[in-house]
């Protein structure tokens, strides 16, 4: 009887004991927060650099995506990762205050955008030329808000000759496509585009395009801005997580932003570091 109870205890045990490949902690699901018609950044087929980059970061950290689509208008932070819709933002300017945002896995800046074969070589706002060039410019709609680009022509009254081009329509993104199809079609000179979009927009064109980048600042106003991923404030465990995984996943991000033609600077901190 002894022996025939220690034997039954065995296999209860056995029974209960999870099996080697059950020991390994299954994927978590990483709910992402992403535009669902934002190219190039994201889209809902999934074919924006942010996407690709999400893909990555996700394997890195042995999870599978969850996407939460959301037009990446004014308020989303606080309608998304605020009210616990979804666990990450990719793509947001690092000095945002509405989240935690990690290292900044690249940093971009505003270019000028001109035609090949015009030779124009504009690469300051100081430039004469602008005073007199056909131009285009991205506007959010608010003058308080409006792009550096946009401050830095006003700054120096040149207003008459510049055309606005939205960054929201309705209230949603809306594709820089315009702008850059102004530039090809000849009917602006001259456009001063974010870089991410400009880079894109460019390597799709027919026309061939030149893109210079601005000065990293105009007087203060800065040009160029760090970018990162965003999760709710407080969340520092995922933060950390997210932000090892862009270092380990370096090269990779690097061939993506190099793929769909992302302009890229250095950040002051790099350069001082490197020396």
């Amino acid at each position: 009887m002894r022996i025939r109870r220690s034997r039954n205890l065995l296999v209860f045990a056995l029974a209960c004991a999870p099996a080697p490949w059950a020991q390994a902690e299954a994927p978590r699901t990483l709910r992402v927060c992403a535009d669902p018609g934002n190219l190039p950044y994201s889209n809902r087929d999934k074919a924006g650099f942010e996407n690709a980059i999400v893909d990555i970061v996700a394997r890195a950290l042995d999870a599978e995506v969850d996407y939460v689509w959301w037009s990446q208008q004014r308020g989303y932070a606080r309608k998304t990762l605020g009210a616990g819709t979804c666990d990450l933002w990719p793509g947001v300017a690092t000095a945002v205050t509405t989240m935690e945002t990690t290292a900044p896995y690249y940093r971009s800046t505003y270019v000028f955008v001109s035609r090949a074969g015009e030779n124009l070589d504009i690469a300051s706002f100081d430039d004469p030329r602008l005073k007199t060039f056909r131009l285009g410019v991205q506007l959010i709609g608010n003058d308080a808000m409006n792009t550096p680009p946009a401050h830095a022509l006003a700054k120096r009254g040149i207003t008459s000759n510049v055309r606005g081009f939205m960054i929201y329509d309705a209230g949603n993104a809306a594709s820089p496509s315009p702008i850059m199809q102004a530039v090809a079609d000849g009917t602006v000179d001259v456009a001063i585009v974010w870089g991410p979009a400009a880079g894109w927009f460019a390597k799709q064109s027919k026309a061939q395009l030149v893109l210079t980048p601005t000065p990293a600042t105009d007087d203060t106003l800065p040009m160029a801005f760090d970018v990162s991923m965003g999760v709710k404030k407080g969340n520092d465990a995922l933060k950390s997580k997210v932000e090892r995984a862009l270092a380990s996943q370096r090269e990779a991000i690097d061939g993506i932003l190099d793929k769909f033609g992302v302009p890229r600077v250095d950040s002051p901190a790099r350069r001082v570091s490197s020396r």
